[in-house]
């Protein structure tokens, strides 16, 4: 299993690989919040979602996973809320 800081090193690397055309800060912590810091919109989840899967090599639940935080009425998508779902699902 992959820890914390290893998934969240991953997952910056595939939010700067994804949208190589924004800036975005240099780092980044389990805090930081994916509309409200870095910026993203919907669609753009749909779109890490699928180079996600591809990094990892398989077909992750993230329709489960944005429905579960909607149910809870998240506002916004913390990296720490993705790292934790990277950690059950993606190993």
């Amino acid at each position: 299993m992959r820890t914390t800081d290893e998934l969240l090193g991953a997952l910056g690397d595939v939010v700067r690989q994804t949208f190589p055309d924004r800036d975005f800060p240099d780092s980044v912590d389990l805090d930081t919040r994916a509309f409200g810091d870095l910026g993203l919109a919907s669609i753009d989840l749909v779109v890490l979602a699928e180079r996600l899967d591809a990094h990892f090599g398989r077909r992750l639940p993230f329709g489960v996973f944005l429905k579960g935080l909607r149910d809870r009425g998240a506002e916004d998508l913390s990296l720490g809320d993705l790292v934790a779902f990277l950690q059950q699902h993606a190993g």
